[in-house]
């Protein structure tokens, strides 16, 4: 597509730093705290989100595998998340052996329902996995009563919301363990990777030994652990795009204030912001009956408009759960998404706009 929905966007700057790395030979490091790219980049997350401690992985799908083995979830234990997600946030938890308990979604934001997840406690359950879709924040007030009611855990799936927040406070940071992707559509990018935040210091140093085989010396394995470690390569460019991030959100913000304005009155939900909240606007997302034909028309354009997700996890043929999520459903036949990353420009929008209104009339 002429206008890709999202798209990395690398410069000179992080060409620069992997190829120091490449020169100086350190691709990696399998020490305990990782290597000098890796401290920097967990430094700045740290920094940015306002948590004690960042631990870099190789992908949003290790950070939650390594935070539900942090927190010894195992076999005949229940995890909560939603449906209306990408399948890695159940896959982690099918792979440490525990169950997924599929939670239906809230309209306004395709987040978790709190009154649907409160039904849905039982007394094998152990997790909650709110998800901060498309960067909308959760609504995590409701969420953490109700895991301090049932003596729950919780692990934000925060994969597409670096950079949101609500009341001031980061995603990733309500809660004890907090999980971002690093892959090459979102917000920031190391090509794969990922990072967990948290500010408890016992569960730093278990994340520690669990992203590399439980060692802490080498030849020690300790607890179980695997290799989910960060190359020095991609955390080299990481670092960079941390720096480079609030430009980024700037960007994203500016042109989905356009966007909406150019959509406004049109037949279309539009995404809203809650009272306090900040969004990254990783996702640009509306909601309309007439989906299909709005995005065949953006793509004849050269519009990079997309669905996520048109198959809730629950449906796809590996989960194929028989079961009652009606907002889920509504949401999987209506969402599409709308470029708005920074690489788009107001001529870019405005079109994007008159094709939508084409469509609609």
């Amino acid at each position: 597509m002429t206008i890709p929905v999202n798209i990395p966007i690398i410069g000179k700057e992080e060409i620069s730093e992997v190829v120091s790395v490449m020169k100086k030979g350190a691709l990696t490091s399998a020490a305990n705290l990782g290597g000098k790219n890796v401290q920097e980049f967990e430094k700045l997350v740290s920094s940015f989100v306002k948590s004690k401690y960042a631990i870099a992985v190789n992908s949003g799908t290790a950070a939650l595998q390594a935070a539900l083995y942090a927190l010894d979830i195992k076999s005949g234990d229940e995890v909560l998340l939603p449906s209306f997600t990408f399948v890695a946030t159940a896959n982690a938890v099918v792979s440490v052996g525990a169950k997924p308990i599929f939670v239906d979604i809230r309209r306004d934001n395709y987040t978790m329902d709190p009154t649907d997840l409160g039904k849905k406690v039982t007394k094998k359950s152990k997790v909650i996995i709110p998800v901060h879709l498309y960067g909308n924040v959760a609504h995590m007030d409701e969420i953490s009563e109700i895991a301090r009611k049932h003596n729950l855990h919780i692990i934000e799936d925060a994969a597409q919301s670096m950079g949101s927040s609500y009341k001031g406070k980061q995603t990733g940071t309500f809660s004890e363990l907090g999980c971002f992707s690093l892959y090459a559509a979102k917000v920031m990018t190391s090509g794969e990777g990922g990072v967990i935040v948290t500010s408890n210091k016992s569960l730093r140093e278990k994340l520690l030994m669990i992203r590399n085989h439980g060692m802490v010396h080498g030849y020690d394995t300790r607890i179980l652990g695997l290799n989910f470690r960060l190359p020095e390569i991609n955390a080299a460019i990481a670092k960079i795009q941390m720096k480079k991030l609030p430009k980024f959100l700037l960007k994203r913000k500016k042109n989905a204030e356009i966007l909406t304005d150019l959509l406004s009155g049109l037949d279309l939900i539009l995404p809203q912001k809650r009272k306090y909240e900040e969004v990254n606007w990783y996702l640009y997302t509306v909601a309309t009956k007439l989906r299909d034909r709005i995005m065949k028309g953006l793509n004849s354009n050269g519009i990079g408009a997309a669905i996520y997700y048109s198959t809730p996890v629950h449906k796809t043929p590996y989960y194929g759960k028989k079961i009652n999520l009606p907002v889920t459903d509504w949401a999987a036949r209506s969402v599409l998404s709308l470029p708005v990353q920074p690489m788009v420009t107001e001529d870019n929008l405005k079109l994007t706009a008159r094709t939508i209104r084409s469509a609609l009339t």
